[in-house]
This record gives C-alpha cells, sequence and structure tokens, in this order.
C-alpha cells in the first residue's frame, strides 16, 4: 500500500467514510472532521510512519506542517519520512 493510500485509509477511518470517499483535494472539514478528529489523524499518522509531525493543534495556522487537503498532508508525510535519519 502506497503512503498517499495508507494516508487515505486513516484520514478515512477517522471521518468514518470509505477511503474512495476521500480525494486528493478534499479537506478535512470537507470531511467532516473536527479538531479532535485532527488531533487523532496526527497521532495516527505519526504510529503509522513512525514519524514526528511538526503541528500545533492549538493553532494550526501557525504549523509548519500544511493540512489544507489530502494532498498537502500527504507531501508533508512523504517529505518527512524522505527526510528522517
Amino acid at each position: 500500500m502506497s503512503i498517499r493510500d495508507r494516508v487515505i485509509a486513516i484520514i478515512a477511518e477517522q471521518a468514518m467514510l470509505e477511503p474512495s470517499d476521500v480525494t486528493m483535494s478534499s479537506t478535512l472539514e470537507d470531511l467532516g472532521i473536527d479538531s479532535l478528529g485532527l488531533v487523532e489523524s496526527i497521532f495516527a499518522i505519526e504510529e503509522e510512519f513512525d514519524i514526528s509531525i511538526p503541528f500545533n493543534a492549538n493553532d494550526p495556522a501557525e504549523s509548519d506542517f500544511d493540512i489544507s487537503d489530502v494532498s498537502t498532508i500527504v507531501e508533508g508525510i512523504e517529505k518527512l519520512i524522505e527526510d528522517r535519519p
């Protein structure tokens, strides 16, 4: 399973949707994921990929990790995986 597919599966699970309902252009808001769901998604992604996402749950706009849509989340995760020691 690709990184993209794994991220979509995690996000779909948090949104209680089928992975086929999650597109790369979907925003978390489009999918009905609230702030708690976002934090749970971040934890699940970190665990799945053994990475640490630089994310400020109290102020997402101040984060270096772009969560504007599924494609930017996937891109950020791919970069974190490439950059890990």
